[in-house]
């Protein structure tokens, strides 16, 4: 199995994409550690039996990045992060607020630094890699996009930055950059779209544990579209 013995943290994990990250790193034979916002929820679901859980954790908030991962480095190591963690709003420049921008760069990029910046010791320490979860929108955003394409190309710069800054250290860092992920709350807020068209977070969840994976151990500081058919 491609991940077997490895231990691998996913941000944002208690969602449907952070579960099918776990589920696809569980699969390939890694320990999993789900870390999110929220509060654990009080039945798992099943992508995450097995996982450590770690709920309740603002990783923008000062300190608390640092302070998680000193636990987890004390709970046995750190092979990767996927940095999953993240939201979305549409919002016209005309008709929205800073305040929006301010939030999407605290949740979408804040949270990443954050947690990349924690989890580096550990990383270095045992060789590894890091997966962010940036947006085809990080390369040409549309009308009502400009706060979250812009947060999220402040990940795909994270990404290029922090490559070339470990790329002789023993630590590979890449991104994916999904179009639309096909997930209950986008299938709410788009019922009429052909959701077929669309990623579905398995998919996607696949090619992240494959840079994670000894095959890919050439890559690092890669910005790989997984668009589906949108």
């Amino acid at each position: 199995m491609e991940l077997e013995g490895k231990i691998v943290a996913v941000t944002g994990g208690f969602g449907s994409l952070g579960r099918a990250v776990i589920a696809a790193a569980r699969a390939a034979g890694a320990q999993t550690i789900a870390i999110d916002r929220a509060a654990p929820p009080a039945e798992p679901a099943p992508a995450l039996a097995g996982s450590r859980l770690y709920g309740g954790v603002d990783l923008a908030a000062p300190g608390a990045a640092e302070a998680l991962f000193a636990e987890i480095g004390r709970g046995g190591g750190l092979d990767a992060l996927v940095n999953v963690a993240g939201g979305f709003r549409w919002e016209t420049l005309e008709a929205g607020s800073l305040e929006t921008w301010d939030f999407l760069y605290g949740l979408n990029l804040r949270t990443a630094v954050a947690a990349s910046r924690a989890a580096l010791p550990l990383l270095l320490a045992r060789g590894g890699g890091i997966v962010n979860i940036a947006a085809g929108a990080a390369l040409k955003a549309g009308a009502g996009l400009g706060a979250y394409a812009a947060s999220k190309a402040g990940v795909a710069r994270l990404t290029e930055a922090l490559a070339e800054e470990l790329k002789d250290r023993g630590v590979t860092v890449n991104a994916v950059l999904p179009s639309i992920i096909d997930t209950p709350p986008n299938r709410h807020d788009m019922p009429d779209a052909d959701f077929g068209r669309w990623v579905r977070p398995e998919q996607l969840a696949d090619v992240i544990v494959f840079l994670l994976s000894a095959r890919a151990a050439a890559i690092t500081g890669a910005l790989i579209p997984v668009s589906g058919r949108v």
